[in-house]
């Protein structure tokens, strides 16, 4: 397995601990994996996660943010106990946890499941003091304005 070395952006970003982070536990994790899942972008600052969880109903099924980790995770009673024997089984039944690493100001908005499809919409929010703002420049006073001010 290739191994990529951070350690040159360590010398010449400051505060940036937690992306570095995180491209490293991206790197490691699993590519692809169980659910399959789907990010997309509908806009400039929201986002869809799209996960294939068929069989699961909404009680199977938990999600958490902690930390700016958003934790979607599933789990099933056994149909072995139920009285099912299965000559084949194509169709899993295992638990599951998939993690997503959020940016900063991004939150949940909901969560629904449509079909064996759990989607989750996420937005980014700014707060307003963090948003690019016009700074006005002003010339030195005028003669006249000076005299008016001083009286």
């Amino acid at each position: 397995m290739t191994s990529i070395d951070f350690s040159p952006l360590f010398r010449s970003m400051i505060g940036f601990d937690r992306m570095t982070s995180a491209l490293e536990n991206a790197y490691r994790s699993e590519a692809g994996g169980y659910p399959p899942y789907n990010i997309e972008a509908s806009g400039e600052n929201d986002y869809r996660i799209t996960m294939a969880v068929a069989g699961f109903s909404e009680q199977d099924l938990g999600l958490e943010v902690k930390e700016n980790i958003l934790t979607v995770s599933g789990g099933r009673p056994d149909d072995e106990e139920q009285g099912r024997r299965f000559l084949y089984r194509g169709i899993a039944n295992r638990s599951f946890e998939r993690k997503f690493q959020l940016a900063d100001y991004v939150r949940v908005l909901d969560a629904r499941l449509e079909n064996g499809l759990l989607h989750v919409d996420l937005r980014r929010e700014i707060p307003e003091a963090m948003k690019p703002r016009k700074i006005e420049i002003r010339g030195e006073p005028k003669v006249a304005d000076a005299r008016a001010v001083a009286a």
